[in-house]
């Protein structure tokens, strides 16, 4: 069987013999097919990609929504691939908590690939190599680990399935899919007439389809779609994360990817993808204008403080960058005595801008807790 997305190739001889589906190099056969919704969801996608990139660039300190929003991704992209820990299971891991499920684990790599890969660009071309970078970080300590991280594999694997002869979805094959991969990463350099947009989700839908890893695909190719982006120069700050709206439509988002494969229905997915990007802009924007509401009138409210108001506040801007504190982390940040942190501490739990999480072996430890429900 075969379309314009690729063909479904005989390998193996004998007993052993199996089909794997090779897609066919970007862009598509025959071009994407526009039509009048298409057409409008494309351009909604870029005005809102431009609205967020601003906020993000004018609005919001890089030391708070940033960062906090890329925890929620790291979240959202690690349950698509059945994770059970969640954003509140990770901000209570960071904050020194061990009681949490294991596989947190997971959502930790994705926060640490996030900032790495951001930073890689800078001196690193979006590229293979980055790409297996990336790769080698999302896997380390988790399931996984012992597939091979941060190399592409160099045997055959499937989706789905006890078996190969059950699987939902065999990708190509070893020696199919080197080649595909020089050509994705030739399509991502292309000087051609696709939107950016558009070509992010045929990216993403060709790396899924070659499938170029023994494990952790869905992570590293949702990644791929942000650090697209930044390549392109339409992302200044990681900011842009589809994960969430292909959580909340994951039937819809493996159907749309699969329509690819067995029909060459590419529109359906890039109709898909645009939708998830018009979303998931404007709920980035909307999350980055409550932070900024709650930053405001809680750093009024503390400014009235008739002590110590302006340790409060460097106490409180501290917790956009992670919001869970302890009275020895505020005397080491403020430069004071534990009892005067202390104090602080108590007068900000009695506004309501702080509260207590739990207890430790080593103390209490308190959590902005307004903040982190926005993210929640």
């Amino acid at each position: 069987m075969s379309n314009r997305a690729g063909n479904h190739v005989l390998c193996g001889t004998g007993v052993t013999a199996y089909k794997c589906f090779v897609p066919k190099t970007m862009p598509p056969v025959g071009g994407i097919s526009f039509d009048e919704d298409m057409i409008y969801l494309l351009s909604e996608a870029g005005r809102q990609l431009g609205r967020l990139d601003e906020i993000t660039d004018s609005l919001i300190s890089p030391n708070y929504f940033v960062y906090m929003y890329a925890r929620k991704e790291a979240a959202w992209s690690s349950q698509i691939e059945g994770t059970r820990a969640t954003f509140a299971d990770l901000i209570r891991k960071e904050a020194g908590f061990e009681d949490g499920p294991d596989d947190v684990q997971e959502i930790e790599n994705c926060i640490r690939a996030i900032r790495y890969g951001f930073e890689r660009l800078q001196e690193l071309p979006l590229s293979l190599r980055l790409i297996r970078e990336i790769h080698a970080i999302l896997m380390q300590d988790v399931r996984g680990q012992h597939k091979d991280p941060g190399e592409f594999r160099r045997s055959q694997n499937w989706i789905g399935g006890a078996s190969i002869e059950a699987a939902y979805y065999v990708p190509p094959s070893v020696e199919h899919m080197r080649p595909l991969l020089d050509d994705l990463e030739k399509f991502i350099y292309a000087e051609d007439r696709l939107h950016p947009v558009v070509k992010a989700a045929l990216i993403h839908a060709q790396f899924e389809m070659i499938h170029p890893f023994l494990d952790g695909n869905g992570r590293t190719g949702r990644l791929l779609i942000t650090f697209y982006f930044a390549h392109e120069g339409m992302l200044h700050k990681p900011t842009l994360y589809l994960s969430g709206f292909f959580l909340k439509n994951r039937s819809a988002y493996y159907a749309r990817l699969a329509d690819i494969q067995e029909r060459g229905d590419y529109e359906s997915w890039i109709r898909f993808f645009l939708q998830g990007m018009v979303d998931s802009c404007s709920e980035a924007v909307q999350l980055a204008r409550r932070v900024q509401a709650l930053k405001e009138a809680d750093s009024t409210t503390l400014r009235a403080m008739s002590r110590s108001a302006q340790q409060a506040l460097t106490l409180h801007e501290a917790l956009f960058d992670k919001p869970t504190i302890t009275i020895d982390e505020a005397a080491t940040l403020l430069g004071v005595a534990y009892t005067t942190a202390g104090r602080v501490i108590d007068r900000m739990v009695e506004l309501g801008i702080l509260a207590l999480l739990g207890e430790r072996k080593r103390g209490r430890v308190f959590i902005y807790e307004k903040y982190a429900r926005i993210f929640e």
